[in-house]
């Protein structure tokens, strides 16, 4: 795992965020053949593929990721089209940009780092909190049966979804709404991620986590954040890794912060 390279490589970025499944009962609607044939297809359609290319090689895998389930998902996803059209030149430079609503589409190390953390398997089903771009849940999506998706701010949420729809990722779905309670029409999850940061770990997603699950989530005030890797043992949240960080915090309806 790529936590030492964080603290070593990368911290100083990491400071400044602010914020596949293709089993075809999920719907997804992709083989592997077929995900294969449409390769060059994508690569046709990339007016950005050697930036992507070297995107990946440079600041990813050359960082320490390793796991070839989030590499090739970086592969087949495209920065560029979920950031704002005057940004998309910078779509696959090192570093997080902004996408309206005084919020951001997250550095694509971050992306990387915080999905290989959950060590995921094609037959998950994970939450995400905080959908803002709807990139990371893309990238998600790629490795996973399915993702549910939770943004407070509508008209990111919305955005997200028909960037999420065009791009025909049937395998997410996008709900707008207060990430603190989680989602627990679809619960348990065998994975949670959380983009912003609450003062402790809320109570609904602890619940929602199944057993032998993993969270990877921002926790503290904004003065004293930490990334914590936790997973579901007997019941209980086990704290397996953390780092000093600083998220953007997590709020409700209100703006009011948890």
């Amino acid at each position: 795992m790529a936590w030492k390279a964080l603290k070593t490589g990368c911290y100083a970025i990491l400071g400044i965020v602010l914020a596949a499944a293709l089993v075809a009962e999920t719907g997804r609607n992709v083989t592997f053949a077929e995900k294969s044939g449409n390769k060059a297809a994508k690569e046709n359609r990339n007016p950005f593929h050697e930036q992507k290319m070297k995107m990946i090689e440079k600041q990813i895998a050359a960082r320490g990721v390793t796991d070839q389930n989030v590499l090739s998902a970086f592969r087949q996803v495209d920065r560029h089209r979920y950031v704002p059209k005057h940004l998309q030149h910078m779509a696959y430079e090192d570093r997080p940009l902004p996408i309206g609503e005084g919020q951001t589409i997250s550095q694509p190390y971050i992306v990387a780092f915080m999905t290989e953390a959950l060590n995921l398997s094609d037959t998950d089903r994970v939450l995400e909190i905080g959908t803002g771009s709807g990139y990371q849940a893309a990238i998600l999506a790629e490795i996973v049966a399915h993702v549910y998706t939770i943004e407070i701010v509508e008209s990111l949420g919305r955005r997200a979804k028909e960037v999420l729809d065009a791009e025909g990722y049937a395998n997410i779905d996008v709900k707008i709404g207060d990430g603190f309670q989680g989602w627990p029409e679809h619960a348990p999850f065998d994975a949670i991620m959380v983009t912003c940061a609450p003062t402790d770990v809320p109570e609904p997603l602890k619940e929602q986590l199944a057993e032998g699950g993993t969270m990877i989530i921002p926790v503290g005030p904004a003065w004293d954040q930490k990334l914590v890797l936790l997973e579901k043992r007997d019941g209980k949240l086990v704290e397996k890794e953390s780092l000093p960080v600083r998220f953007v915090p997590m709020v409700d309806e209100d703006g009011k912060t948890y």
